[in-house]
């Protein structure tokens, strides 16, 4: 596992956004290149510095597919607060990606557990995630999978704890019971069969995460203690998250990393 320490949320944001408009560069002509993606605030610096550097034509995006982490059950894609929506207007809209290579779950599916399944498959059908950016919860959850979520989970339908609808209550007028209790997810294991995972933990907050993520056993409990096993696991997180980990851990990362560039 690397872990790229940065001074503050910007700088972690511009590494990222760099690392992936890398990886997307590396790809031969003409191949697809997989992109996981989720939502959330921790990712939008990362979309701010993307299309910055698509409108300078210093990375494209018309061959990259896309599948997104998550979405909430019940909101159709016009919703206000569905993920659909957020993607559009904050991302996909502002690049150059065809609409065809976006692949985000259906929250209004009839059968949400056939969507799951029909989600997996696209994904093996895309040849698999190349790269699967994400962040993560104050309780360590990925995607929506939540503490206790099994390793080895695939997408399908999760329950959301009374503290993940509180944090995400922001968007929803300030009202927990207006966010929906549940929600349609990429699984554990589905992240993990990335060939690289890079993971955004910012600010004071998540420090209790990035202890156990980076420190701490693996374990269920904190869902995202399983990218100790990832052999191509990326931590990008700023001094703030840092707060929670041992003095010699912080300086080992910091020493490790001092000579890369990306």
């Amino acid at each position: 596992m690397r872990v790229v320490i940065q001074k503050g949320y910007e700088e972690m944001c511009a590494w990222t956004a760099q690392y992936i408009a890398q990886a997307i560069r590396a790809k031969e002509p003409g191949a697809s290149f997989v992109l996981g993606l989720p939502t959330g605030s921790s990712p939008l610096g990362v979309y701010r510095r993307l299309i910055e550097m698509n409108k300078a034509g210093e990375v494209s995006f018309r061959d990259v597919v896309t599948f997104n982490m998550d979405e909430y059950l019940g909101l159709s894609s016009e919703h206000e607060q569905s993920y659909h929506r957020f993607m559009w207007t904050r991302f996909f809209e502002h690049i150059d990606i065809p609409g065809e290579n976006v692949n985000i779950l259906d929250g209004m599916a009839q059968d949400p557990e056939a969507e799951c399944a029909a989600y997996e498959q696209a994904i093996l059908d895309a040849g698999g995630i190349d790269l699967f950016l994400g962040g993560i919860g104050v309780d360590g959850h990925v995607a929506f999978n939540e503490p206790f979520t099994s390793l080895g989970s695939r997408t399908g339908v999760r329950t959301l704890t009374s503290d993940t609808r509180i944090a995400n209550a922001r968007f929803f007028g300030g009202d927990p019971e207006q966010v929906p209790g549940r929600a349609l997810s990429v699984g554990v294991g589905t992240v993990c069969d990335a060939r690289e995972v890079v993971v955004l933990i910012s600010g004071y907050n998540k420090a209790r995460a990035l202890a156990a993520t980076v420190e701490g056993g693996v374990s269920q409990m904190w869902t995202c203690s399983a990218l100790q096993l990832h052999p191509n696991a990326v931590i990008a997180c700023d001094e703030a998250a840092c707060g929670e980990l041992k003095v010699d851990t912080y300086r080992y990362f910091l020493d490790v990393e001092k000579d890369q560039r990306l």
